[in-house]
């Protein structure tokens, strides 16, 4: 697997094929992970998101292809979330699937920093958990994961808790009083 991480300004790119990965590119080997931290709010952990969503891409047995996670402000994310889904408002983080086959696909996560930093103060644990909790909720949903209903919002959290857990990230009882909107 590749983990490419970039600091770019440039916007993020439109569905339905917003990856753009040229094959002489080193990050293009059989899964390739490129975060591009779009913010100035906070520091931002790549390698430990990077090793979150590698997990549960293979847990998934999802062995070949791209994932692009973009940290971004609240401006950013309102855009994107008015432009493609409609809602008038910013959110933590939103999930865009592409080209899903067995055990290939491309995706892209957009994350809001601003939120997670907001959000974690509220709560009282770390914004850099509060983000990394957005990722692995983004990353769920492009491997399957649902959160419509009691039933499935209770299994995507415990999925959730799992995820933290195997990097030693605490879950506080506050942050299961909110809620993730993908």
């Amino acid at each position: 697997m590749a983990v490419c991480a970039t600091r770019t300004s440039k916007p993020l790119e439109t569905p339905p094929n917003p990856l753009r990965i040229p094959v002489s590119d080193p990050c293009s080997s059989r899964l390739a992970i490129e975060i591009a931290d779009r913010q100035d709010l906070m520091r931002v952990d790549q390698a430990r998101i990077s090793q979150a969503v590698a997990r549960i891409l293979s847990d998934a047995e999802i062995t070949s292809g791209e994932l692009s996670i973009a940290i971004v402000d609240n401006r950013e994310i309102h855009e994107l979330n008015r432009r493609f889904l409609q809602h008038d408002f910013p959110t933590d983080v939103i999930s865009f699937p592409f080209e899903q086959e067995p055990g290939q696909w491309a995706g892209e996560i957009v994350a809001s920093a601003e939120m997670a930093l907001s959000t974690a103060t509220e709560i009282g644990w770390p914004a850099e958990a509060e983000l990394l909790l957005y990722v692995i909720h983004g990353a769920l949903h492009l491997v399957g994961h649902d959160d419509h209903d009691t039933e499935s919002q209770a299994k995507m959290r415990a999925a959730e808790k799992h995820y933290l857990q195997l990097l030693d990230v605490p879950f506080p009882e506050a942050q299961d009083q909110t809620s993730n909107s993908t």
